[in-house]
């Protein structure tokens, strides 16, 4: 004798609570949304929107205009966005580069190595990606200062460097740490030296990791204020700061405008990164997190 499972009958509604539930859940994605999304969303549409409108539009895009962007690169108020884009490309990617390169030997050996005090360096490491950058600001500005690199790239290279490599040793170590290791063995075992290995056998296993650390890097080196605003010079300055000093036609407003328009073309660059490498920097971010 078969024994039928009951079925849903095809007319019979969804419970209230279930019901309830899905309209949290879409109310609360739709919160987030906008709270991330909605100051981007207003910069972007006071970005192309006529000055003379900036305070008294719709909050949404009405008299669209060019102008602000040209105002951005506008030279002749002093203004040198250009080159102050430049100049973070400059000192992000050598930052980046840097940091990458003593983040993947701090987090390999951290990952494959017993020494003593091995926990006490991890924790060092950790701690210094929470110290404050303000108490840096002063002998750091002092030490620049009589070494005479104000206003030059390495001012704000190195202390960038300090801030990033916790961060990559961190993501990094937790990622090696779950590598096969049996594979660096095997290549051990036909020959390879340990160099050899790591740089043939294992580098290649981490290269979802390394992609994210580098471009977590290279976005916390290029937004990097405080540091830069001191140690920097108009010739080296990085756009976080070229924006903060941007001026309009009139000394005593400011160039709300122009200034959303350089928001908005730093910004893109980086969003459209994310989204377009947003499956690997998922994957390097979880990978490592669940022991096989």
């Amino acid at each position: 004798m078969s024994v039928r499972t009951a079925e849903k009958p095809a007319g019979q509604s969804v419970p209230w609570t279930q019901r309830l539930r899905s309209v949290r859940l879409y109310v609360g994605v739709a919160i987030v949304l906008i709270w991330g999304l909605g100051p981007f969303y207003w910069m972007a549409v006071t970005a192309f929107r006529d000055p003379d409108y900036t305070f008294g539009g719709p909050p949404w895009p009405t008299h669209l205009t060019l102008e602000n962007f040209r105002n951005a690169f506008d030279t002749s108020r002093g203004n040198n966005f250009g080159k102050a884009l430049a100049n973070s490309v400059i000192i992000g990617s050598v930052t980046t580069v840097i940091a990458l390169v003593l983040g993947v030997l701090g987090a390999y050996a951290l990952a494959r190595l017993t020494f003593r005090g091995k926990y006490l360096v991890s924790g060092l490491i950790l701690s210094a990606s929470m110290f404050p950058v303000v108490v840096l600001v002063t002998p750091l500005f002092q030490l620049f200062t009589n070494l005479g690199w104000i206003g030059k790239y390495q001012a704000m290279i190195i202390p960038n460097i300090s801030f990033v490599l916790p961060m990559t040793v961190y993501i990094l170590a937790s990622f090696f740490a779950e590598l096969p290791w049996e594979l660096e063995e095997a290549a051990r075992i036909d020959g390879a030296t340990k160099l050899q290995a790591f740089r043939l056998v294992m580098l290649p296993l981490a290269a979802p990791a390394v992609f994210t650390t580098a471009i977590l890097a290279f976005i916390a080196a290029v937004n990097e204020y405080l540091l830069a605003r001191l140690l920097s010079s108009g010739a080296t300055e990085p756009v976080t700061v070229a924006v903060a000093r941007f001026s309009g036609n009139n000394p005593l407003v400011e160039p709300y405008a122009a200034i959303m328009a350089a928001g908005v073309m730093v910004s893109i660059p980086l969003v459209i990164m994310v989204l377009l490498f947003q499956r690997r920097i998922i994957s390097g971010l979880t990978a490592g997190g669940v022991k096989s």
